[in-house]
């Protein structure tokens, strides 16, 4: 495979943006008590799934495992849905990953469960996670890092 460029080398300001994203992401999802850091990378892992990113699914499988997560879990994220290791919260969160990636929007019944299970504070910042994450599998997917590299 060719080797491609350095992505952070080649736009360090617009990579500085996506860190910080991240910074602010990780703190709230700490913080806000409707989310937590399971519900963060378990949305990061299934996004990373369905866009096919390799990178990302080993980076944030690692730092799954290392948080606490169990491989029975992430091996059954595929099919969360006919999975009963998922709690109802982390269910809304997974539904509206999958319908943001695919292009859907969000039907006023289907939103008014989600505000009412994470909050407003909690339902913005799950849909910027989920976003982030797809920025970062596209970027990841133009340049390509070594799976296997991440650490």
């Amino acid at each position: 495979m060719l080797e491609r460029i350095n992505y952070y080398a080649a736009a360090p300001d617009a990579m500085a943006i996506l860190f910080k994203q991240e910074s602010i992401l990780g703190e709230q999802f700490s913080g806000i008590p409707t989310l937590g850091m399971t519900i963060l990378e378990l949305v990061k892992l299934r996004v990373s799934q369905i866009n096919q990113c390799a990178f990302c699914l080993d980076m944030h499988s690692t730092q799954a495992l290392e948080m606490g997560e169990t491989y029975e879990r992430m091996i059954a994220l595929n099919a969360w849905q006919d999975s009963l290791l998922f709690s109802e919260k982390e269910r809304y969160a997974l539904a509206l990953a999958e319908l943001l990636v695919a292009g859907h929007s969000v039907d006023d019944a289907k939103y008014e469960e989600m505000l009412a299970t994470f909050g407003e504070s909690g339902l913005t910042y799950l849909t910027i996670a989920i976003n982030a994450i797809s920025s970062w599998n596209r970027v990841v997917k133009v340049f390509k890092p070594k799976v296997g590299s991440y650490r």
